[in-house]
């Protein structure tokens, strides 16, 4: 399920978390799959596993939980910059 510096949560997932501080170059290795990151992705937040399109489902915990604004390469920092939430949208705010 986990590699010693991040974590997808359900197989199915398009991000993982990070499980310390990573930075730009690191190579995340998860269940066979190795992906370079692009940037630094801070303890807990999410690192895209694919190149992901505008518009794509974030998936977590094999749920969708929102969705890209802008494209997203593998090993690209995910967050407010480039996905809006779906508990955002459901609730009409940011």
């Amino acid at each position: 399920m986990s590699g010693s510096t991040a974590l997808r949560l359900a197989a199915a997932d398009n991000v993982a978390t990070a499980l310390c501080d990573l930075e730009a170059g690191e190579v995340v290795e998860l269940e066979g799959q190795s992906v370079t990151l692009l940037e630094r992705i801070p303890l807990c937040h999410k690192l895209a596993l694919a190149d992901l399109e505008p518009g794509t489902a974030i998936l977590k915990y094999g749920q969708p939980i929102g969705r890209t604004t802008a494209a997203i390469k593998a090993g690209a920092h995910v967050h407010v910059h480039n996905m809006r939430s779906a508990r955002a949208e459901a609730t009409g705010g940011q």
